[in-house]
């Protein structure tokens, strides 16, 4: 028999085999909360069309967080509401409602599919801590996989909620096309690339319904392999310091190409870059005129080699006229040949969805939630971190500069983040952090000006005049956000030691001594640079990977086996 251990996290106790042969990381608890709490939300905004009124464990008056940078204070909705809004809760409370409570099946509830569902964990949480499900259908490829959600789905008693399928993901969603088949929710959360599920997942979604994505290959979008994203997602990714947010819009950008073709378009409410993945909850509804809005959603990047500033260039334009919109295709470029800052050449990049990526009032209703029922989930503080932040982000200015960046192309010392953000208000322009990167900078304001700034800057921390040219005074007095005020969690430490992306599930099970040993070795790699010879790869030649080199830490790759030289010097 089988060795297993007892996973435990939310409510819910999972079966796990020992070995290796059903993916599973820990790390991603954050990711299954924030899922947890999203879904939550969305199922109290659609079955309250239906009539049915949700019951959440803990759960007391509800607490809409808004964060106020006028009188630097919390705005709270709970009891103290306005008159009108009590009113309507009156009337609303003679109504006849159906209740629904968590790991009880609801007619009139939301059905969820979990495409790629591995050992079932995130379906049982649904069971278990999301109420208003009618169904849950936690789908995997595997034949070990499916079995292991049926034994887990029975050892957490929802059974009655929960059905095990083991099928090609894509072509459970395939038949679910018709609209009396489709999924109110899907979640795909697969180990790698989701763009093989993309199509498929469009069509299956009922109106208004929600898809949650998580992506993994941050590699290949974060521009380490452009080509490949352009394949996966028609999006051109390149390296840049806004990459994580990019990603997003790439992954954006990709769903509504997809959902165009089918006249269904997307309404992005959350979009979070953590840890190693990016996580997006997008509705999607059907409409031919919406579509027609589709080129002037997306937008081509240009992005400057030497000092790193960017300029997007719409894929469209629409312009009312009366009761009509006319559209055409955009002007451009935006940019000349070269930077007008420091004279070096322009990338191109993208489409790259250029809209909002969140829903800030569904957001808040969240934050609301989760601020309200703070022992619901473990990772409560960084959830409210996280969306503390997402609520501060300017919504209608895509991508961020890095301090840290902007600083080093001067050589001069970088400025407090506070300074160099207050410098900026003081200056007449908007300007927020992002959840994506701890030193980043969203603002409205031209590139110029940030290099104005810099410049000012500079003068109290001087490098070579040569570099610089005529300054502007600006102010550096104090803006302190709410979040960094507040002492929110917003960027989280590393969870565990070796932690990240773990290796694919294996058929056999188990994981290499040597892949683990491996891991160790290299963790923390670029803080702490291998000295010893020893540490580094123990193979005997480089090029051929056998046989005996003489050459020790001068191995090249042009050489030839010591025993065939021997044998030509013979000759």
């Amino acid at each position: 028999m089988e060795r297993e251990t007892v996973v435990r996290e939310g409510k819910a106790a999972i079966l796990f085999p020992s070995a290796n042969e059903v993916f599973y990381n820990p790390v991603q608890e954050f990711n299954r909360d924030l899922t947890c709490a999203v879904i939550t939300e969305f199922a109290r905004e659609q079955l309250a069309q239906r009539g049915v009124r949700i019951l959440v464990p803990g759960e007391k008056d509800r607490v809409v967080v808004r964060l106020s940078e006028e009188n630097g204070t919390e705005d709270q909705e709970a009891s103290e509401q306005p008159e009108k809004e009590q009113q309507n809760e009156e009337e609303g409370d003679k109504k006849e409602y159906i209740t629904a409570s968590v790991g009880e099946r609801c007619e009139q509830g939301l059905r969820v599919l979990e495409g790629l569902a591995a050992s079932g964990l995130r379906s049982v949480r649904f069971a278990l801590e999301v109420p208003g499900l009618k169904s849950i259908t936690a789908n995997d490829y595997s034949a070990k996989a499916a079995a292991l959600i049926a034994r887990n789905a029975q050892h957490n008693n929802v059974s009655h909620i929960l059905q095990a399928s083991q099928r090609d993901a894509s072509m459970v969603m395939y038949e679910a096309r018709g609209k009396k088949e489709r999924y109110d929710v899907i979640d795909l959360d697969p180990y790698g690339s989701p763009s093989p599920f993309l199509d498929a997942a469009v069509q299956a979604v009922s109106e208004g319904g929600l898809l949650c994505i998580t992506c993994t290959d941050m590699a290949v979008m974060a521009g380490n392999s452009g080509e490949t994203c352009y394949s996966k997602y028609g999006s051109m990714s390149i390296k840049s310091r806004y990459c994580h947010e990019m990603a997003l819009r790439i992954i954006l950008h990709s769903l509504d190409q997809r959902a165009a073709v089918y006249q269904r378009y997307i309404e992005p409410l959350l979009s979070v870059s953590v840890d190693f993945y990016i996580r997006v909850f997008v509705r999607v509804k059907t409409g031919q005129a919406v579509v027609k809005n589709s080129a002037s959603k997306h937008a081509l990047l240009y992005n400057c080699v030497g000092c790193g500033a960017f300029h997007l260039q719409r894929m469209g334009k629409k312009m009312s006229q009366g009761k009509h919109m006319k559209y055409s295709a955009a002007t451009g470029p935006p940019v000349g040949p070269n930077c007008e800052h420091c004279r070096q050449r322009h990338q191109l990049g993208g489409p790259i969805w250029a809209e909002p990526i969140h829903d800030i009032k569904f957001v808040q209703k969240v934050l609301g939630a989760v601020s309200g029922n703070p022992t619901h989930f473990r990772t409560s503080k960084r959830i409210e971190g996280v969306l503390s932040m997402v609520t501060e982000e300017l919504q209608d200015v895509p991508l961020y500069y890095v301090l840290d960046h902007l600083s080093s192309t001067v050589h001069c010392n970088t400025p407090p983040l506070l300074q160099f953000r207050s410098a900026l208000l003081h200056a007449g322009y908007r300007v927020s952090l992002s959840h994506a990167c701890k030193n980043a900078v969203k603002t409205d304001a031209p590139a110029g000006v940030l290099w104005d700034i810099i410049r000012c800057w500079e003068k109290s921390n001087p490098v070579k005049r040569e570099r610089l040219s005529e300054t502007i005074e600006f102010s550096f007095k104090d803006a302190n956000p709410q979040s960094r005020k507040r002492h929110l969690t917003r960027f989280q430490e590393n969870p565990q030691a070796n932690w990240g992306p773990k290796a694919r599930a294996k058929s056999g099970g188990g994981i290499s001594s040597e892949l683990e040993d491996k891991r160790k070795q290299f963790q923390g790699k670029r803080k702490k640079p291998i000295t010893d010879s020893s540490q580094l790869k123990s193979l005997p030649c480089k090029k051929f990977r056998k046989g005996t080199c003489t050459y020790g830490d001068k191995c090249c790759y042009s050489h030839e086996l010591e025993q065939e030289t021997n044998e030509k010097k013979m000759d």
